[in-house]
């Protein structure tokens, strides 16, 4: 059986972790130790899968360098050592991915969060070891630029044809868009499945667990 795809890279938040609380707590906390203006719970959901620096300049249109970086700093602090809302892996997670590498697959991470946070997520979650190469916003371009996705299809010497973009954002779908992978959205992440379908992925799955069928479903 000829596998459609020789390359699976995954988003994080979202998508394989459940974090989305923990990162809205994060980011309203440091925005209030800076007395700013609160935005909507969903307009922080809405910005999780960018870089770090993107997300606060989404939020804040108006904020400079210095406003960036003391935002910045002082969500790094909550989510490091303030915070301990519950991130778990979404229900089934870990076993695909053991059973996708065991399948021969190459598995990668593209993620908006930067090296030492996603470093300790692999630590605590024991995926150190399943990935072949990971990429963070803080190496390359944030998405939807491609520059992360473009980045994991040079170091592994695979071709953007054979690989495969899964993620909770519209974010996901504009970055594998335009480095001309293809790209399988899930609807229980940040974005709503409207917004994900905009951008034509191969398909929309209600589950992580669901990737195995979908991938044999799509073998020939």
């Amino acid at each position: 059986m000829h596998r459609a795809y020789e390359l699976l890279v995954f988003d994080w938040d979202g998508t394989l972790m459940d974090s989305e609380s923990r990162i809205v707590n994060c980011m309203r906390a440091a925005i209030m130790d800076l007395g700013l203006a609160l935005p909507a719970d969903s307009c922080i959901s809405n910005i999780i899968g960018l870089g770090l620096k993107e997300a606060i300049c989404m939020l804040f249109p108006a904020a400079d360098e210095t406003m960036v970086k003391e935002l910045t700093a002082r969500y790094r602090h909550h989510f490091i050592f303030e915070n301990s809302t519950p991130m778990p892996l979404f229900s089934g997670a870990k076993e695909l991915l053991h059973a996708l590498k065991a399948e021969g697959y190459l598995l990668a991470v593209a993620t908006g969060k930067g090296r030492p946070g996603l470093d300790k997520a692999l630590s605590n979650t024991g995926l150190d070891e399943v990935f072949h190469v990971t990429r963070c916003a803080d190496e390359a371009f944030s998405k939807p630029h491609p520059d992360m996705l473009l980045q994991i299809l040079d170091e592994l010497g695979v071709q953007a044809a054979d690989a495969l973009m899964i993620g909770d954002t519209e974010y996901d779908m504009q970055m594998a868009n335009s480095a001309g992978t293809a790209a399988l959205a899930v609807s229980y992440g940040v974005h709503s499945m409207e917004r994900l379908l905009q951008h034509e992925p191969e398909g929309c799955l209600a589950a992580i667990s669901e990737v195995s069928d979908w991938l044999l479903g799509r073998a020939s």
